[in-house]
């Protein structure tokens, strides 16, 4: 038998025990469970960074949009969609507001059809920006909504909620140094530029919130207006039904659908009927990138298009004319799933002497319990009483702006939020009870008090407030008046049912 020289044989050795050392490190780091079968790398170590995953996509994106663009005239108005609530039984008429020639029609259902070709033959030319399984909620603020923004975000946080958060502003003009630098990376948000990856030139062609959905790192997404907060976890809405198996939830405005049938002939689909589902509300929403990144393409198409030819389509002067009716729309012309949640929208604030509702706040139902119903058949929109109506999951301050720095005080808005009849400082939702009731909590007094919170931590530091004296004062006193001690008056919750 041969030999083995001594220092092959140490060769031999060293390299065996090499061997097992990586075996030993290989076998301690990765999990060893059946259902683990992703690397422990993080799946983020390798990846280009967000900025440069943007311009690409914006690089990809921008010339589809350019290419199939409606060569043709603005939709003329004719007359403007009034404020016409929806109603859930009895079959209408779409309202056909919009003057259009055979020829414009189509144009830009030709236009229409060439861009959902082209995105549906994009492939890896148009790549998300996300990354995979990340979740997170996405907003956007600047100027006077920064400080209304930051009072939402705390009671985000309040909330339990441990979800990353982007604010996109529109540029750099909207970017505060101490806010975005300081402040809201300890509250786990960033701020983004949008006009960063866009370029300025453009930033005003058409709405910000699709394109800060897209240009997310995000790739399930909770979205919230500035003024909107949650009561509840969103994230655990993103692990639940509707969300699971549709991929996308939308909440329902006051108003029915106003979109014009010559919106469904373009697009080519059969319009639903008057009695289908309202008009949308998104000051919230949820979406996957992952299931529904046509329909946010579409939608970013009806956005850009949107001030010279859609909106007016979709809306045709309704309440609220904008993007609000894109994302559902979109969705159902790429033939995607999606929720509305069919729980009327509700309004809140607190009874005026004369009679009916001084309104200032919007409330948005848990999606969940809404799907329980309707899973059953049970559709409250049409017999409340066929049901226990859902806890309010979503309240969106809209009316005015809940910011201590503007005319949230006094007389500077017809609901006068925070004054009683005899003009005195008073809560601003008491009414409808009923509503106010399934809050579960006193969700008020929560928010007022991220808003002292605010006023009075960073006074100095919003960019609108520079000129602006005694503000944490004022809401002190306004605290002091309303919350700090109970009073006879105060709304009742109901948190067991």
């Amino acid at each position: 038998m041969a030999r083995i020289r001594p220092g092959r044989a140490r060769s031999i050795i060293l390299t065996f025990l090499v061997i097992c050392l990586v075996s030993s490190v290989y076998l301690y780091w990765t999990p060893t469970t059946a259902s683990t079968t992703a690397s422990v790398v993080p799946s983020t170590a390798f990846e280009v960074p967000l900025a440069e995953r943007q311009s690409a996509f914006w690089k990809a994106f921008k010339p589809l949009l350019e290419r199939n663009a409606p060569h043709c005239p603005s939709p003329q108005r004719v007359d403007n969609a009034g404020a016409e609530h929806f109603d859930a039984i009895h079959e209408q008429h779409r309202p056909s507001l919009t003057d259009m020639s055979e020829e414009d029609q189509a144009e830009m259902e030709q236009a229409h059809a060439n861009f959902v070709q082209d995105i549906r033959n994009a492939g890896k030319e148009l790549k998300p920006v996300h990354t995979p399984g990340k979740r997170g909620l996405v907003s956007t603020a600047g100027e006077n909504y920064l400080p209304v923004f930051l009072s939402s975000l705390r009671m985000l946080r309040r909330a339990g909620s441990t979800l990353p958060v982007e604010v996109y502003m529109k540029d750099s003009s909207e970017y505060e140094k101490k806010i975005c630098d300081d402040v809201l990376p300890k509250l786990g948000a960033r701020c983004m530029v949008l006009a960063d990856v866009v370029g300025s030139d453009v930033i005003e062609h058409y709405q910000l919130k699709i394109f800060a959905v897209l240009f997310s790192s995000f790739e399930e997404i909770v979205w919230m207006d500035a003024d909107c907060f949650p009561l509840g976890k969103p994230e655990d809405l993103l692990t639940s039904e509707p969300f699971i198996s549709s991929g996308l939830v939308t909440w329902p405005d006051f108003w029915r659908s106003s979109a014009s049938p010559f919106y469904y002939k373009i697009s080519r689909q059969e319009a639903p009927p008057m009695t289908a589902r309202q008009s949308s509300e998104t000051g919230a929403f949820l979406v996957s990138k992952r299931t529904h990144f046509l329909s946010m393409l579409l939608a970013a198409y009806y956005n850009f298009y949107g001030p010279s030819h859609y909106f007016r389509l979709l809306s045709q002067g309704g309440p609220g004319e904008g993007d609000k009716e894109t994302f559902i729309q979109a969705a159902s012309a790429m033939g995607e799933p999606f929720y509305t949640v069919s729980e009327r929208v509700g309004a809140i604030g607190h009874n005026k002497p004369e009679g009916g509702l001084s309104g200032s706040a919007m409330t948005q139902s848990d999606p969940r319990e809404d799907y329980a119903l309707t899973s059953e058949g049970i559709w409250r929109v049409k017999d409340p009483a066929a049901g226990m109506a859902p806890h309010i999951f979503f309240i969106h301050a809209n009316y005015p702006k809940f910011n201590p720095g503007d005319n949230v005080f006094g007389t500077g808005w017809e609901t006068t939020p925070t004054l009683k009849e005899d003009g005195s400082d008073g809560r601003a939702w008491t009414a409808p009870k009923d509503v106010v009731a399934r809050f579960g909590y006193d969700v008020e007094r929560a928010y007022w008090e991220e808003i002292k919170w605010v006023a009075c931590n960073l006074e100095e530091d919003f960019r609108t407030w520079e000129q602006k004296m005694g503000i944490c004062d004022r809401v002190e006193i306004y605290w002091n008046n309303v919350f700090a001690e109970p009073h006879d008056d105060d709304p009742k919750f109901t948190p067991d049912r």
